[in-house]
Protein backbone atom coordinates (compact mmCIF):
# COMPACT_ATOMS: atom_id res chain seq x y z
CA UNK A 1 0.00 0.00 0.00
CA UNK A 2 1.36 3.41 -0.92
CA UNK A 3 1.84 6.07 1.75
CA UNK A 4 -0.85 8.26 0.17
CA UNK A 5 -3.38 5.43 0.07
CA UNK A 6 -2.53 4.41 3.63
CA UNK A 7 -3.09 7.94 4.90
CA UNK A 8 -6.46 8.04 3.13
CA UNK A 9 -7.30 4.77 4.89
CA UNK A 10 -6.31 6.26 8.26
CA UNK A 11 -8.46 9.30 7.53
CA UNK A 12 -11.34 6.97 6.77
CA UNK A 13 -10.89 5.19 10.08
CA UNK A 14 -11.08 8.49 11.90
CA UNK A 15 -14.25 9.35 10.01
CA UNK A 16 -15.76 6.01 11.02
CA UNK A 17 -15.46 6.77 14.71
CA UNK A 18 -18.63 8.03 16.44
CA UNK A 19 -16.89 11.17 17.70
CA UNK A 20 -15.19 12.08 14.43
CA UNK A 21 -16.02 15.07 12.26
CA UNK A 22 -15.52 15.48 8.53
CA UNK A 23 -11.86 15.59 7.50
CA UNK A 24 -11.16 18.88 5.65
CA UNK A 25 -9.78 18.71 2.14
CA UNK A 26 -6.34 20.09 1.43
CA UNK A 27 -7.97 23.03 -0.31
CA UNK A 28 -9.69 23.93 2.98
CA UNK A 29 -6.56 23.74 5.08
CA UNK A 30 -4.42 26.77 5.70
CA UNK A 31 -0.70 26.67 5.04
CA UNK A 32 1.15 24.77 7.75
CA UNK A 33 4.40 26.14 9.13
CA UNK A 34 6.84 25.19 11.87
CA UNK A 35 4.96 27.39 14.32
CA UNK A 36 2.00 25.03 13.93
CA UNK A 37 4.24 22.02 14.54
CA UNK A 38 5.97 23.51 17.57
CA UNK A 39 3.04 25.25 19.24
CA UNK A 40 0.02 22.98 19.06
CA UNK A 41 -1.46 23.43 22.55
CA UNK A 42 -2.96 19.92 22.51
CA UNK A 43 0.26 18.06 21.67
CA UNK A 44 1.71 16.13 24.63
CA UNK A 45 4.92 17.85 25.69
CA UNK A 46 7.59 16.88 28.21
CA UNK A 47 10.30 19.24 29.40
CA UNK A 48 10.74 22.84 30.52
CA UNK A 49 9.38 25.87 28.71
CA UNK A 50 12.89 27.35 28.73
CA UNK A 51 14.49 24.32 27.07
CA UNK A 52 17.30 25.20 24.70
CA UNK A 53 16.57 22.28 22.33
CA UNK A 54 13.15 21.04 21.26
CA UNK A 55 12.64 17.58 19.79
CA UNK A 56 9.48 16.86 17.81
CA UNK A 57 8.91 13.10 17.61
CA UNK A 58 6.59 11.69 14.92
CA UNK A 59 5.82 8.12 16.03
CA UNK A 60 3.59 5.10 15.47
CA UNK A 61 2.97 2.43 18.12
CA UNK A 62 3.36 -0.34 15.55
CA UNK A 63 6.72 0.96 14.31
CA UNK A 64 9.63 -1.30 15.36
CA UNK A 65 12.17 1.49 14.92
CA UNK A 66 10.11 3.81 17.12
CA UNK A 67 10.13 1.09 19.78
CA UNK A 68 13.86 0.64 19.38
CA UNK A 69 14.46 4.34 19.95
CA UNK A 70 11.88 4.84 22.71
CA UNK A 71 14.05 3.90 25.73
CA UNK A 72 16.89 6.05 24.41
CA UNK A 73 14.63 9.07 23.98
CA UNK A 74 13.29 8.48 27.49
CA UNK A 75 16.84 8.34 28.85
CA UNK A 76 17.64 11.61 27.13
CA UNK A 77 14.58 13.28 28.67
CA UNK A 78 15.52 11.98 32.11
CA UNK A 79 19.16 13.06 31.94
CA UNK A 80 19.09 16.33 29.98
CA UNK A 81 17.05 18.98 31.83
CA UNK A 82 17.25 21.46 28.94
CA UNK A 83 15.50 19.27 26.35
CA UNK A 84 11.80 19.52 25.57
CA UNK A 85 10.03 16.76 23.60
CA UNK A 86 6.80 17.28 21.68
CA UNK A 87 5.09 13.99 20.84
CA UNK A 88 3.24 13.70 17.54
CA UNK A 89 1.15 10.55 17.41
CA UNK A 90 1.30 9.76 13.69
CA UNK A 91 -0.57 6.46 13.14
CA UNK A 92 0.19 5.49 9.57
CA UNK A 93 0.97 1.77 9.72
CA UNK A 94 -2.18 -0.11 10.78
CA UNK A 95 -5.74 0.37 11.97
CA UNK A 96 -4.57 -0.59 15.45
CA UNK A 97 -2.03 2.23 15.27
CA UNK A 98 -4.92 4.70 15.15
CA UNK A 99 -6.45 3.07 18.22
CA UNK A 100 -3.11 3.23 20.04
CA UNK A 101 -2.79 6.93 19.30
CA UNK A 102 -6.34 7.56 20.51
CA UNK A 103 -5.93 5.81 23.86
CA UNK A 104 -2.50 7.35 24.47
CA UNK A 105 -3.93 10.81 23.85
CA UNK A 106 -6.97 10.01 26.00
CA UNK A 107 -4.59 9.15 28.86
CA UNK A 108 -3.29 12.72 28.64
CA UNK A 109 -6.52 13.89 30.29
CA UNK A 110 -5.54 12.12 33.51
CA UNK A 111 -1.92 13.27 33.29
CA UNK A 112 -0.76 9.85 32.11
CA UNK A 113 0.25 10.33 28.48
CA UNK A 114 3.88 9.29 29.04
CA UNK A 115 2.73 6.26 31.04
CA UNK A 116 0.52 5.18 28.15
CA UNK A 117 3.21 6.02 25.60
CA UNK A 118 5.83 3.98 27.42
CA UNK A 119 3.45 1.04 27.85
CA UNK A 120 2.55 0.96 24.15
CA UNK A 121 6.13 1.35 22.99
CA UNK A 122 7.19 -1.52 25.28
CA UNK A 123 4.92 -4.08 23.58
CA UNK A 124 7.26 -6.39 21.66
CA UNK A 125 6.84 -7.15 18.00
CA UNK A 126 4.92 -5.48 15.19
CA UNK A 127 1.31 -5.42 13.99
CA UNK A 128 0.18 -5.18 17.61
CA UNK A 129 -3.58 -5.57 17.93
CA UNK A 130 -6.04 -3.23 19.62
CA UNK A 131 -6.60 -5.84 22.31
CA UNK A 132 -2.88 -6.07 23.09
CA UNK A 133 -2.64 -2.30 23.26
CA UNK A 134 -5.60 -2.03 25.60
CA UNK A 135 -4.17 -4.73 27.87
CA UNK A 136 -0.83 -2.91 28.02
CA UNK A 137 -2.61 0.29 29.06
CA UNK A 138 -4.60 -1.58 31.70
CA UNK A 139 -1.43 -3.21 33.07
CA UNK A 140 0.29 0.18 33.31
CA UNK A 141 -2.04 1.24 36.11
CA UNK A 142 -3.90 3.89 34.17
CA UNK A 143 -7.45 4.48 35.42
CA UNK A 144 -9.55 2.78 32.74
CA UNK A 145 -12.80 4.46 33.79
CA UNK A 146 -11.20 7.88 33.38
CA UNK A 147 -9.68 6.73 30.09
CA UNK A 148 -13.09 5.79 28.68
CA UNK A 149 -14.57 9.06 29.94
CA UNK A 150 -11.80 10.97 28.16
CA UNK A 151 -12.54 9.10 24.93
CA UNK A 152 -16.25 9.82 25.29
CA UNK A 153 -15.89 13.49 26.22
CA UNK A 154 -12.82 14.49 24.20
CA UNK A 155 -12.98 12.14 21.23
CA UNK A 156 -13.40 14.93 18.71
CA UNK A 157 -10.42 16.86 20.09
CA UNK A 158 -8.31 13.70 19.98
CA UNK A 159 -9.27 12.97 16.37
CA UNK A 160 -8.64 16.59 15.41
CA UNK A 161 -5.16 16.43 16.95
CA UNK A 162 -4.31 13.25 15.04
CA UNK A 163 -5.52 14.91 11.83
CA UNK A 164 -3.30 17.92 12.51
CA UNK A 165 -0.34 15.60 13.09
CA UNK A 166 -1.03 13.88 9.76
CA UNK A 167 -1.31 17.22 7.98
CA UNK A 168 1.90 18.51 9.56
CA UNK A 169 3.79 15.37 8.55
CA UNK A 170 2.51 15.76 5.00
CA UNK A 171 3.48 19.44 4.94
CA UNK A 172 6.99 18.51 6.08
CA UNK A 173 7.25 15.81 3.41
CA UNK A 174 7.71 13.00 5.94
CA UNK A 175 7.37 9.49 4.56
CA UNK A 176 7.77 7.08 7.47
CA UNK A 177 8.28 6.66 11.18
CA UNK A 178 10.13 7.51 13.27
CA UNK A 179 11.11 11.08 12.49
CA UNK A 180 12.79 13.35 15.02
CA UNK A 181 13.07 17.08 14.43
CA UNK A 182 15.94 18.03 16.74
CA UNK A 183 16.43 21.78 16.67
CA UNK A 184 17.31 22.54 13.03
CA UNK A 185 18.01 18.87 12.21
CA UNK A 186 15.78 16.09 10.91
CA UNK A 187 16.71 12.52 11.84
CA UNK A 188 15.03 9.42 10.40
CA UNK A 189 15.13 5.93 11.79
CA UNK A 190 16.08 4.38 15.11
CA UNK A 191 18.41 6.57 17.17
CA UNK A 192 20.33 5.38 20.21
CA UNK A 193 21.23 7.57 23.16
CA UNK A 194 24.60 8.51 21.66
CA UNK A 195 22.97 9.69 18.43
CA UNK A 196 20.36 11.68 20.34
CA UNK A 197 23.00 13.37 22.48
CA UNK A 198 25.26 14.11 19.54
CA UNK A 199 22.44 15.70 17.53
CA UNK A 200 21.24 17.69 20.55
CA UNK A 201 24.80 18.98 21.03
CA UNK A 202 24.95 20.00 17.37
CA UNK A 203 21.59 21.76 17.70
CA UNK A 204 22.85 23.67 20.72
CA UNK A 205 25.93 24.73 18.79
CA UNK A 206 23.64 26.11 16.07
CA UNK A 207 21.54 28.11 18.54
CA UNK A 208 22.60 31.78 18.76
CA UNK A 209 23.66 32.93 22.21
CA UNK A 210 20.90 34.83 24.04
Amino acid sequence: MTTTLLRRTIAGLLLALPFAIALPTLAQEQAIGMEDVLNDPEAPTVGPDDADVTIVAFLDYNCPFCKQSAPHLKELMETDPKVRVIFKDWPILTEASVYGAQIALAAKYQGAYTTAHDALMAIPGTRITKEEMLEAIRASGIDMTKLQSALDENGQAISDLIRRNLAQADALGLTGTPVYLIGPYLANGALDIAAFRETVAQARAETPAQ
